[in-house]
């Protein structure tokens, strides 16, 4: 066999076996492509849920170290809805786009707030709540507006929303003294009450259920640093998952179950899908 014919057959050989390499190489997708993430989940019969369990009341651990709340309710009905079992895997809040995307998590379903940022690796359901970014403060403290904290120090959660919102009020953060950084929002709570921090900046929703549990002891600022939108994250390729979740809420709030759920865990219906 001349050299030259030889070459042309080697290279065919190995175009073919590229080939046949690149089309087993899918990722959540048949031979054609298609995007078989519902069917994958359906077919091992369990969704694992990525949370961080210190988010009340999202997802939280309660006296019994059991994870319970709001967002854990909705994601028990979807479950039962859709014939499968539901695995709850606390992560990492700062890295959870890559927990869910190495694939050790499904989905991730905890108060996470609609981002620009995370819209690029992300893939989100429809807005399931409202929310806004809020500085709390001690009860018996004098600040009053933002303004009342330059000089001072803030705490927030790292990997949040918070710090996106505080990235955005460049003024504000330039006022102040220092921004401390801490895993959950329990510990930034703990260091506003010992006096490590003059100011927590974290979710309404959240700020609000703590004081409530906790009692008078905090108070939150009347202006909002940012309004927010949460979701629940997929990855960017599962949308035949995503869209069965999404369709399954809807089915959930036109029969009033999620009313039902929002009025135990903060006595009035405060969902938005499907409205």
């Amino acid at each position: 066999m001349k050299k030259s014919l030889l070459v042309k057959v080697l290279s065919g050989v190995m175009a073919v076996a590229f080939l046949f390499a690149g089309c087993g190489n899918t990722d959540k997708a048949g031979s054609n492509g298609a995007d078989k993430s519902w069917d994958e989940i359906k077919e091992k019969g369990e969704l694992v849920l990525g949370l961080d369990d210190s988010f009340p009341p999202m997802g939280y651990r309660d006296d019994n170290n059991e994870i319970v709340g709001y967002d854990i309710d909705l994601a028990k009905e979807v479950a039962s809805r859709l014939g499968i079992e539901l695995k709850l895997q606390p992560i990492n809040w700062d890295t959870k786009d890559q927990e869910l995307n190495t694939g050790n998590i499904d989905c991730i379903w905890n108060g996470m707030t609609i981002t620009d940022t995370l819209k690029k690796v992300v893939l989100f359901s429809d807005p399931y709540m409202n929310n806004q970014q809020v500085l709390v403060v001690m009860a018996d403290s004098s600040y009053q507006t933002k303004e009342d904290l330059a000089g001072k120090s803030i705490a927030l959660q790292a990997g949040s929303s918070a710090k996106i919102a505080l990235e955005s009020k460049e003024d504000f953060k330039a006022s102040l003294k220092e921004v401390v950084e801490l895993k959950d929002n329990t510990l930034c709570m703990m260091d506003l009450q010992t006096g490590n921090v003059d100011a927590v900046l974290m979710d309404e929703i959240v700020a609000r259920y703590f004081i409530q549990m906790k009692g008078e002891k905090y108070r939150v600022l009347d202006e909002g640093l940012a309004a927010e939108e949460y979701g629940i994250g997929f990855r960017k390729n599962d949308v035949q998952l995503m869209t069965k979740i999404n369709d399954t809420l809807k089915e959930m709030a036109a029969d009033g179950t999620i009313t039902k759920i929002s009025e135990k865990w903060f006595g009035k219906d405060i969902s938005t899908i499907g409205k």
